[in-house]
C-alpha cells in the first residue's frame, strides 16, 4: 500500500505547481519568480529542515544552483558563442544558410530544422545549439525571419534529434548505463533510431509550418526604416569588378544596394562607384565584390593599430552639427583620415534630396551638409578624437566589426569543445588507442579560457555574452530539482505510478510511463527523471511480464521530451534571451508537441515491439 507523502514532499510539490503558475501566468518578471523561489527554499528548509541535515544544509540547496556545473557550463557556453559572434567564425556558413533565407525563408527554416536534427544525432545537443544560435540571430538581424520564429523550432529539433542514438545526449548514455547496470541486455548506439526518425517525420511538418505561428513576432525595425549611406566604392586590382562588366556582378549583391550613375562597359581598377545601402549591406556588397568602402591605406593602418594594441575595431554613426568644419567639405578634401586617422565609410542625409543644388562637387563629390550622418570606422579613441574636434555628434548603437584576423582561432577553440565532449581527447594507453570523453562542463569551460586567453573574447565584455535573467532561472530550476530529489517527492511519485499501471493494458503502460517521466523531466531535470524512471520501468516490465527494452525505451524518449518549459533543459534557456522568450511560449508552442510525441512514439513502440 502506498504511504502519504512526507511534508516535505507535499511542500516540494506545491512550490513546484506555485513556480509554474506563477511563470504561466506572466504578471512578474521571470527572474523575480526565480529569487522568491530560492527564498522560499532557502528559508522553509531553515526552519523546517529535511531529515538528517541541518538548518544551514537548506541554504546550499536553495543558493547550490548559482555554482552548479551546469549553470558554469552555459555561462561558458554562452562566452564561446560569443567568441564566434565577435570574430566572425561562422560567416562562412552563416552566408550559405542566409541565400536560402534569402531564395525562400520557409525553405530555409526547413533546413534548419534538419540540419540542426541531423547534427544533434552523432554530437551533443548544447554545442550544437551554440553554434546555431548566432548564425541564427545574424539571419534574424537581416529581417529574413524573426530570431523567435526559428530558434525554438530549431532547439526543438536539436532536443528531437538526440535522443536518436545512444550518444546523441548525456542522458541516453544515463538510461542506458542504469538499464546495463540492472541486468537488462546492452542497447547498441543505433537500436532505436529508426523509431526516432519516423516521429520526426510527424514532429518536422509541425516545428515548420505549425510552431512559428504559435510564437510571437520579435522582428525590429524593417531595413526600409534603417539608415541610407552614400558612398564610394572603390574597385581594386583584385576585384571580381575590375575588366568586367557591372551587370555581371548584381547577382552577387545584397538586397538594398543601389548603383547611381553607373558607367557602361567595363570597369577600370582603381575607379570609383557611387552606391548606397545599410551599413551592413556596403559591407557585404564590398566583400562580395572585392571592394573598399574607404581608401586603402587608412584600413589597413587602423587593422595594424587593432592587432597590435589588442584593441576592437568600432564602427559608430555620427550627426555633423551646425559648428562642424566639415560642413561644405567633401570626404576627399576634409582631410579626416590623415588628421585623426578613422575611415567615412558613407554619408546619410536625412529629409533632404541629394540631388539638390550645391549637393555635390563637379567632381561627383558629395558635400557635408549639417544634419547628415557619418558612418565612422577605426579605433575608439581615434573616434572620440575625431568627434570632440570636428563637432560631431555621436549617436547610440555603435557596433563592434568582427576580429577577423581570430575567426580561424576562435572556430577551432570551438571545434576542440565540440570534439573533446562528443569524440573524446586522443588518448594512448602503451599500444591502445583509447580516447577520453571530457565532460562538457569542462570541455567547455576549457573553451571559454582558451576565448579569454587568445583575445577571441575580452575579460571587459563578458557581461555583453551573459544573461542575468537566464543565470536565475537556471539556479531555481536547480534547487526546484535538488528538493523534489532529496524530499523523496520525486519517488512517491514514482511509486504511485507502479502501482497504478498493474492494471492497464501494456500499451497503456508504456504511454503511462513515457507521460510520467515527460513530466518529471520538465519540472525537475533530466537526469532525476532517469534515475528515477529506468528501474521503475524495468520493474514493472518483470512484474508484467513485458519486455524491459520498450518501458526503458519510453523512458529515455520521456527525458527528451524537455521542451515545454525553460527550465527542462539548458538549451532552452541558452535562446531564451537570444529569442525574446517567455515562459508562456515554451508552454504555448511546446506541449501540443509533448503531447504529440508520447502519442506517436508510444504507438512506434508498441507496433514495433508487438506489444
Amino acid at each position: 500500500m502506498l504511504e502519504a507523502p512526507s511534508y516535505h514532499a507535499i511542500a516540494a510539490m506545491a512550490v513546484t505547481i506555485a513556480m509554474f503558475i506563477g511563470f504561466a501566468r506572466g504578471r512578474y518578471p521571470e527572474e523575480i519568480i526565480s529569487l522568491v523561489t530560492i527564498a522560499v527554499i532557502g528559508v522553509g528548509l531553515y526552519f523546517a529542515p529535511l531529515e538528517g541535515t541541518k538548518p544551514t544544509d537548506g541554504l546550499a540547496i536553495a543558493f547550490g544552483g548559482f555554482g552548479h556545473s551546469a549553470l558554469i557550463t552555459i555561462c561558458a557556453l554562452m562566452i564561446m558563442g560569443r567568441g564566434l559572434v565577435v570574430t566572425g567564425a561562422l560567416e562562412p556558413f552563416a552566408r550559405l544558410l542566409e541565400s536560402v533565407f534569402r531564395f525562400s525563408p520557409q525553405l530555409g527554416l526547413l533546413t534548419a530544422l534538419l540540419l540542426a536534427f541531423s547534427m544533434s544525432m552523432f554530437v551533443n545537443d548544447t554545442p550544437v545549439m551554440v553554434l546555431l544560435i548566432p548564425i541564427i540571430v545574424g539571419i534574424a538581424a537581416k529581417g529574413l525571419m524573426a530570431s523567435s520564429k526559428i530558434l525554438m523550432p530549431v532547439n526543438t529539433a536539436v532536443l528531437l534529434g538526440g535522443m536518436a542514438t545512444t550518444i546523441g545526449t548525456s542522458t541516453n548514455i544515463l538510461v542506458v548505463t542504469i538499464a546495463d547496470d540492472i541486468g537488462m541486455a546492452p542497447i547498441g548506439v543505433f537500436q532505436f533510431t529508426p523509431i526516432v526518425l519516423m516521429a520526426g517525420l510527424v514532429a518536422i511538418p509541425y516545428l515548420w509550418l505549425v510552431m512559428p505561428r504559435m510564437l510571437r513576432d520579435n522582428s525590429v525595425a524593417p531595413d526600409n526604416a534603417r539608415r541610407t549611406f552614400h558612398t564610394r566604392l572603390r574597385v581594386g586590382a583584385n576585384s571580381v569588378l575590375a575588366g568586367g562588366d557591372l551587370s555581371a556582378a548584381r547577382g552577387k549583391l545584397p538586397d538594398g544596394i543601389t548603383f547611381h550613375d553607373a558607367p557602361s562597359g567595363a570597369l577600370a581598377a582603381d575607379e570609383r562607384l557611387h552606391i548606397s545601402g545599410t551599413h551592413e549591406a556596403l559591407e557585404e556588397a564590398a566583400r562580395a565584390l572585392k571592394g573598399e568602402l574607404a581608401p586603402s591605406w587608412v584600413v589597413d593602418r587602423i587593422r595594424r593599430i587593432s592587432k597590435a594594441n589588442g584593441q576592437d575595431i568600432v564602427a559608430v554613426e555620427m550627426t555633423v552639427t551646425a559648428d562642424s568644419r566639415l560642413v561644405g567639405r567633401t570626404l576627399a578634401s576634409s582631410g579626416i583620415a590623415d588628421l585623426y586617422g578613422v575611415a567615412v565609410l558613407g554619408i546619410h542625409r536625412p529629409n533632404r534630396l541629394l540631388g539638390e543644388r550645391d549637393s555635390y562637387t563637379d567632381a561627383g563629390d558629395l558635400r557635408i551638409l549639417e544634419g547628415d550622418v557619418l558612418l565612422v570606422m577605426g579605433i575608439d579613441e581615434d573616434l572620440q578624437a575625431f568627434a570632440r574636434n570636428d563637432g560631431l555628434l555621436r549617436l547610440e548603437g555603435a557596433r563592434e566589426l568582427p576580429r577577423r584576423s581570430k575567426a580561424v582561432l576562435a572556430g577551432a577553440i570551438m571545434l576542440g569543445a565540440i570534439a573533446t565532449a562528443s569524440l573524446g581527447l586522443p588518448w594512448f594507453d602503451g599500444m591502445t588507442y583509447a580516447p577520453i570523453k571530457l565532460p562538457i562542463a569542462i570541455s567547455a569551460l576549457a573553451g571559454a579560457i582558451a576565448m579569454f586567453v587568445t583575445g577571441c573574447v575580452k575579460f571587459d565584455r563578458v557581461g555583453r555574452a551573459l544573461s542575468a535573467k537566464v543565470i536565475v532561472l537556471i539556479a531555481a530550476s536547480l534547487a526546484i530539482g535538488r528538493v523534489i530529489d532529496e524530499s523523496g517527492a520525486a519517488t512517491w511519485l514514482g511509486q504511485a505510478l507502479s502501482l497504478g499501471l498493474a492494471y492497464l493494458p501494456p500499451a497503456l503502460v508504456l504511454s503511462a510511463i513515457m507521460l510520467f517521466v515527460t513530466i518529471l523531466t520538465n519540472f525537475a531535470s533530466n537526469a532525476t527523471a532517469a534515475t528515477i524512471g529506468t528501474p521503475i520501468a524495468y520493474s514493472i516490465a518483470i512484474q508484467l511480464g513485458l519486455p524491459p527494452e520498450p518501458l526503458v525505451l519510453a523512458v529515455l524518449f520521456g527525458c527528451n521530451l524537455s521542451f515545454a518549459t525553460p527550465i527542462a533543459y539548458q538549451t532552452n534557456l541558452l535562446i531564451m534571451s537570444e529569442g525574446g522568450y517567455e515562459f508562456g511560449d515554451y508552454v504555448r508552442a511546446g506541449v501540443p508537441l509533448v503531447a504529440l510525441m508520447v502519442t506517436v512514439l508510444s504507438v512506434l513502440l508498441v507496433l514495433w515491439y508487438g506489444l
